[in-house]
């Protein structure tokens, strides 16, 4: 065996520029990956939602919030985690605020995000918990879109590697961030031999979550947020071993990566919660101006009342939501009947969500016809055993 036949005959290669000048604007494909990935996400996420009885358009008002929360988290988090480049000997604190330089962690992201879309659910009335679940696999989609950038970035590789799908890493120069180091020819430089691509393994493992989730969630019929902890402990999992191949500067506890702790604590803690709660998945049925059933996201044309459209083409967003049974919300989309409350009474009361999302089901459900939607603030104000949806999120 010589070393000739030791030589990869196959390569993935790595772009040399990751920024582009548009006039005086750059253009930085790590951002145009993350946009991309929030723009499927927000589509796999207002489907699911809709389908769960969320008007039109929520993930808009929910991305408001969550999208500037989680870049904010994600720029904390690295942040404290490294803080040596910016608090340490030479480092510069204002260079914190440059976040067009790189430094996001996904750990910030999702702790961040989660903490603006639960203020945009509780503005909107929709409990967290379903806002959680409708993420679950439109997350790690986003995820897997993200990381494309950091093959433009040519970083998150792993050690040195003889497989036919090395990746190869180019020279990026330190004055000229998102550009290869030219030599003398004007050829990038190389760094010597190939690399795990690890940012391509997180990739196709994150596409492997959002797989599970959809089938698990389709099977199970999970709820109470179980959907959401059933990811987080797939992508954990996969980022623990992944982490474990990386090989670029990262501060350590006890000589293990910082991110390997991170991920077997974050796992651990959502397998406690996927174990412990119990519960039907939710669905919702609309308190208010739009409380008048609209078909699903994926019914036949044929289906639609253009003319109730029409006429309810101005009307308001719902004033919040009432949290009901599977069986509830299909008949209050097939008949227009209101579900009943706690107290067996058909009502549009405001956000009737009681802890136990069944609560009611067994109560024959009294007709009240379209014109329950139009009760008055006075009237539902006056209906009982009635608390808003959100704060039983």
């Amino acid at each position: 065996m010589t070393l000739v036949s030791l030589t990869p005959q196959a390569a993935l290669p790595s772009p040399s520029t990751a920024v582009w000048q548009l006039g005086p604007v750059p253009i930085r494909a790590y951002a145009l990956c993350i946009i991309l990935g929030i723009v499927v996400a927000c589509w796999v996420t207002e489907r699911r939602l809709r389908q769960r009885g969320v008007a039109p358009g929520a993930v808009l008002d929910i991305a408001v919030w969550a999208v500037p929360a989680g870049i904010v988290g994600a720029r904390i988090y690295h942040v404290i985690t490294s803080p040596e480049k910016y608090f340490g000997t030479g480092g510069d604190p204002m260079k914190a605020f440059a976040i067009w330089e790189g430094g996001l962690g996904i750990w910030g992201a999702v702790a961040g995000g989660a903490v603006g879309a639960w203020l945009a659910a509780r503005q909107l009335g929709i409990p967290f918990a379903v806002v959680a679940d409708a993420l679950a696999p439109g997350l790690p989609l986003a995820q897997a879109v993200g990381r494309l950038g950091n093959w433009f970035n040519n970083e998150l590789y792993g050690g040195r590697t003889s497989l036919p799908w090395g990746l190869e890493i180019h020279r990026m120069d330190p004055d000229n961030p998102g550009h290869a180091l030219r030599d003398d020819a004007g050829q990038p430089i190389l760094e010597p031999g190939l690399y795990h691509p690890t940012f391509a393994y997180e990739l196709l493992w994150n596409l492997g979550v959002a797989a599970l989730v959809l089938v698990l969630d389709r099977k199970l019929r999970l709820g109470r947020g179980r959907a959401f902890a059933l990811y987080v402990m797939g992508y954990t999992a996969g980022r623990f071993w992944i982490e474990l191949m990386r090989t670029d500067e990262a501060n350590t506890i006890l000589g293990v990566r910082l991110n390997v702790w991170t991920a077997g604590l974050v796992f651990l803690g959502a397998l406690a919660y996927f174990v412990r709660v119990r519960g039907p998945r939710e669905y919702l049925v609309p308190v208010g101006a739009a409380a008048t059933p609209e078909p699903p996201v994926d019914s036949d044309v044929s289906q639609v009342d253009l003319s109730a459209r029409e006429a309810g083409s101005a009307s308001a967003a719902p004033e919040g939501y009432r949290v009901v049974s599977e069986e509830q919300y299909r008949r209050w989309r097939e008949t227009g009947e209101t579900p009943a409350g706690p107290d067996g009474e058909a009502s549009s009361g405001p956000l009737d969500a009681p802890s136990d999302p069944t609560a009611g089901a067994d109560a024959a459900p009294r007709s009240a016809g379209p014109e329950a939607a139009g009760e008055t603030p006075q009237d539902r104000a006056g209906a009982t055993g009635t608390r808003p949806a959100d704060r039983d999120s």
